[in-house]
């Protein structure tokens, strides 16, 4: 069975009918209160496009921050509508509820092909809960539901997974689709040779990813201070390193269990502290001075793993190699996104997993060079770990 879109539904579920859509508006806000990165409401404008286009009078509806279930100014979506009319080339309504009568006499005063955004989904304190009232509350906005907020669909919802209880057709925007298509057929039909490219700062984030991954990949490059968990169970000298000591063990068993698919960096970039970059100096993975930390992977490394992803098929890369925000330790971040470009021009598919590697890729500006870069990272972990995404298991299927 395969979740049911936008694209299943006939002309006539669309025109004239209230949209409500759940999108990911959850974007960084700058100190002055405007949006600081509008990846993902540009990431949401095909299924907004493609509903406006086919007359439906369109719903928006997200969260953004943790405003912990009441009104917080601060984290109001009432900036992004400007943004989002800009991008849209169109007007946006911004309605200041988020359910209720008010919300639901301004739904109903839509056109058709017209565009209005709800305030924030986590104002109201029932969203986080999955609260049945709100849900039916939030069913009461709209004559069909459509969920394009891949960031939030491993959460269960009052706006993700409780409406559709209350909401028919349920089904999933273009993004949603994209998503699912993407990482979904990586894992169930990747052309080999398949790797993984796993980064960040703790292993524990990623064990499940690691496990899940194992049987199904030709190889796991490992990057970030993650490895030096890894490098703790080889006994080798950490230094000031990040390591998780009771990790230890389990990297010993992961190691042992994966063999050769299992790769570590060869070399490291270390410092004595992430302020301190005119002292950075590479060294072996065996030589870690005691008074200085693994920041990056080494140069060394960097080619290698390169030289692995340009002779793979498919392609999964989820966190950073290093301390990829400060300079010099974002040269082992960079090349894997170089390489990955690379990789994606001589027919690659490439996948990066949202999060850190998402916002280094977007700052790099290779975006759009990848197959596809994830909205969601704890999604995306999520779904690469095997579990199911409450999001999206609530949505129709044919």
């Amino acid at each position: 069975m395969t979740t049911r879109t936008i694209n299943d539904l006939k002309p006539t579920d669309l025109a004239g009918k209230r949209a409500l859509v759940r999108v990911d508006f959850n974007v960084p806000l700058n100190d002055d209160g405007t949006i600081g990165d509008d990846t993902r409401i540009r990431a949401a404008l095909p299924t907004i496009q493609r509903l406006t286009k086919a007359g439906a009078r369109v719903v928006l509806c997200s969260h953004l921050g943790r405003p912990k279930g009441k009104p917080d100014a601060k984290y109001s979506l009432a900036p992004v509508a400007p943004v989002l009319a800009a991008l849209l080339n169109a007007p946006v309504t911004f309605v200041p509820h988020t359910v209720g009568a008010a919300a639901e006499a301004a739904t109903k005063a839509l056109a058709n092909g017209d565009v209005c955004l709800l305030e924030n989904t986590r104002f109201e304190a029932g969203e986080e809960k999955n609260d049945a009232a709100l849900s039916k509350a939030f069913a009461a906005l709209g004559d069909l539901y459509v969920n394009d907020a891949f960031g939030a669909a491993h959460r269960a919802h009052a706006s993700t997974e409780g409406v559709t209880k209350h909401l028919k057709p349920a089904v999933a925007g273009l993004l949603m689709h994209k998503e699912l298509e993407y990482l979904g057929g990586a894992l169930e039909k990747p052309k080999r040779p398949f790797i993984a490219i796993l980064g960040g700062a703790k292993i524990s984030g990623k064990i499940d990813v690691i496990e899940a991954l194992l049987p199904k990949v030709d190889g796991i490059l490992i990057g970030g201070a993650m490895a030096c968990t890894f490098y703790k169970a080889m006994d080798f000298e950490t230094g000031k390193s990040l390591v998780e000591p009771d990790r230890v063990e389990m990297a010993a068993d992961l190691m042992e269990r994966a063999g050769y698919r299992l790769t570590l960096p060869h070399d490291a970039m270390v410092a004595p502290a992430i302020a301190e970059g005119n002292k950075a100096h590479v060294v072996k993975r065996d030589a870690i001075p005691p008074d200085e930390a693994m920041l990056d992977i080494g140069p060394d490394s960097a080619v290698s793993y390169a030289r692995a992803i340009a002779a793979a098929k498919t392609i999964i890369w989820n966190g950073p190699m290093g301390v990829f925000e400060t300079p010099p330790f974002d040269h082992g971040t960079n090349a894997v996104a170089l390489a990955m470009v690379e990789a994606t021009k001589k027919g690659a598919t490439t996948i990066v997993g949202g999060g850190d590697s998402a916002a280094a890729v977007e700052a790099a500006g290779l975006s759009s060079a990848m197959s596809h870069v994830s909205t969601g990272g704890g999604a995306s972990l999520e779904f690469l770990e095997g579990k199911v995404l409450p999001g999206v298991a609530a949505l129709d299927t044919v």
